[in-house]
């Protein structure tokens, strides 16, 4: 793939590519209409005045089977449609619960799965980072359209204490994160992409359910999710969270900003640092059988992405060049890699 410098393997198992700076043009996003300017710059083609559509769409009326997976109160069938041979279930809904975890994409229309449906790839589950959701994250970037226009179904996850989510102040209630996942999954296997928070999440998903889990993308973990945080830092980023950060302490001042956004509640997600935490031991990835890819930019604090990726059995690492930790999950190179991955790029 363009920009990828391949390397030897380390191990048996696991592969390690470093990406750098790609030409536009080679990029998923491209592939699939996007610009870099703000991410944003997709044309959906959802009718005929917005151009000719990439993958042959078409409307039918689609009745929904007995089974169809049901995701929120108050939903209906509108119609079906047909991508890339595939019938997919189009629904409206309106999302009135907001129990833990629940699944949910923010919007009036979505894909979901229905009983008629055989042979589609897995559904693909996103969860953010800390102090993200899943609007915020995932869909404001393009990345769950670019899920969706490659025909697969998205499922988002708000954990607790995030987006639409309870958001409880006590760091005990935050001691199974992985519970609101469970709850949103399906009963199959999935394709699973997590950043940061939700990374460590879905990894130890993957540990303590692995049959859940078919692809995993772990992106900004690496060293410390095996090495765990340094307690000093851990202990100045808590205590900025409670009050006010130190002029010189740009890290801590940084989360603090994450913590304000609009929506956020500084509370819980200062609740959230002070859960029980331990690292993964090298027994528990090794129960991690599931292809998983591992980005991580070389600028990020939780790097570099060896200590983790060497410990997975089935494992690849990717470095994204010059990205930072916050920059990881709206990077062009992640896109990439991600939606390759996943089996989402454009034919």
């Amino acid at each position: 793939m363009a920009g990828f410098d391949e390397t030897d393997h380390v191990g048996d198992d696991v592969q390690r590519d470093v990406l750098g700076q790609h030409d536009d043009t080679t990029t998923a996003a491209h592939r699939f209409g996007h610009t870099t300017t703000g991410h944003r710059g997709h044309v959906r083609h959802d009718d005929g005045d917005r151009g000719a559509d990439p993958v042959g769409r078409r409307q039918v009326d689609v009745e929904p089977g007995p089974d169809a997976r049901q995701t929120g109160h108050h939903e209906h069938v509108a119609v079906g449609q047909i991508v890339r041979g595939r019938v997919l279930v189009q629904e409206s809904h309106d999302v009135s619960d907001s129990s833990t975890g629940r699944a949910r994409t923010g919007r009036d229309d979505r894909f979901r799965l229905g009983a008629i449906l055989v042979g589609v790839e897995h559904p693909v589950v996103l969860v953010h980072g800390w102090g993200g959701s899943y609007e915020s994250t995932w869909r404001s970037s393009g990345f769950a359209d670019l899920l969706e226009d490659a025909g697969r179904t998205v499922i988002g996850v708000d954990l607790l204490g995030h987006g639409r989510s309870p958001k409880p102040h006590d760091p005990a209630a935050y001691a199974d994160l992985t519970a609101g996942v469970l709850e949103a999954l399906p009963a199959g296997p999935v394709d699973a992409v997590g950043f940061s928070l939700g990374a460590l999440t879905l990894l130890r998903l993957a540990v303590d359910h692995p049959d859940r889990i078919h692809r995993l993308v772990l992106a900004g973990i690496g060293r410390n999710a095996v090495e765990g945080t340094d307690a000093q830092s851990h202990r100045r980023l808590v205590a900025a969270l409670e009050g006010e950060p130190a002029d010189d302490d740009n890290m801590s001042r940084l989360f603090v900003q994450y913590a304000d956004q609009p929506g956020n509640d500084r509370a819980a997600l200062t609740a959230i640092m002070k859960r029980e935490r331990e690292p993964f031991t090298e027994s528990e990835l090794g129960r991690v059988t599931c292809p998983t890819l591992v980005v991580i930019g070389d600028k990020d604090f939780a790097g570099p992405g060896e200590p983790l990726s060497t410990l997975l059995p089935n494992s690849r690492l990717v470095t994204l060049r010059g990205v930072d930790h916050f920059a990881t999950p709206q990077d062009f190179g992640f896109f990439d890699a991600a939606l390759e991955f996943v089996g989402a790029l454009p034919s």
